[in-house]
C-alpha cells in the first residue's frame, strides 16, 4: 500500500510540471488525445511461453511545452492474455481460458516529441492495475487468479498525418508478478491517434 501511495504521489507530481511550462508554448501539439493499439503479445514465463493478440485503449490530456514537444497524463485499459484472434474464422474459441488472462487499468505520463513536422517519437510510462489467471513457479504448479498494482513503460514511433490524426508502431512491457506467478507480458502493436 506504501509503495501504491507513493507512485500516486510521484505521478501527481509529474503531472503538475507541464502545466508550469505550458504558458510559454505553442498549443498546436497539445490537448486531449484517445488512442487504442492492437498488436501481439509475448509471454516467456513457465508454462506461458507464446504469442497471443492484445489490445489497448487510451486516453488522455496533453501539454504543449514546445512546438516539437508535448507531454501528458494518459488512462487506460488493456488486455494481453487470451485473445486468439485468428480463431474469429474458425470454429475455435476466440477467448482461450488456459491462458495467462491479463488484464488491466493503465495511469501515467506520456510524451509526444516530433523529429520533423509529420514523423514523431513517443514514450509512456506508469501504474498498472492488473489482473491475470497463472500457475505457479513451483515443483507442483497451482493455478490461481491474481490482481496486484505494478508498472508499465513503452516507446514507439510514428507519422502524424494532420494535426489531429497519426498512425504508430509500439513497444509496451507490462509488469505483472505475485505469488510466484509471473504474467510480465511484452507487446509490439500498431496505434492509431486521434487529437481533439
Amino acid at each position: 500500500m506504501k509503495k501504491t501511495l507513493l507512485a500516486l504521489l510521484t505521478t501527481a507530481g509529474l503531472l503538475s510540471v507541464p502545466a508550469a511550462f505550458a504558458q510559454n508554448a505553442s498549443a498546436t501539439n497539445g490537448g486531449w488525445f484517445v488512442n487504442g493499439n492492437v498488436g501481439r503479445t509475448t509471454i516467456n514465463q513457465g508454462p506461458y511461453n507464446g504469442h497471443d493478440t492484445g489490445y489497448a485503449i487510451n486516453g488522455g490530456y496533453r501539454w504543449s511545452l514546445a512546438p516539437n514537444v508535448a507531454l501528458g497524463a494518459e488512462v487506460g485499459y488493456n488486455d494481453l492474455g487470451n485473445i486468439q484472434a485468428r480463431n474469429i474464422f474458425n470454429s475455435q474459441p476466440v477467448i482461450n481460458p488456459g491462458k495467462s488472462q491479463l488484464h488491466g487499468w493503465t495511469a501515467g505520463v506520456n510524451g509526444h516529441f516530433n523529429l520533423t513536422p509529420n514523423w514523431y517519437v513517443s514514450a509512456r510510462t506508469g501504474l498498472y492495475g492488473w489482473r491475470g489467471h497463472g500457475l505457479s513457479n513451483d515443483a507442483n504448479p497451482i493455478r490461481q487468479g491474481l490482481d496486484n498494482t505494478s508498472w508499465y513503460a513503452g516507446a514507439g514511433f510514428g507519422y502524424d498525418f494532420s494535426s489531429n490524426v497519426s498512425l504508430g508502431l509500439n513497444y509496451d512491457y507490462y509488469n505483472a508478478k505475485k505469488s510466484n506467478v509471473n504474467l510480465s507480458t511484452n507487446m509490439v502493436s500498431v496505434s492509431a491517434e486521434y487529437r481533439f
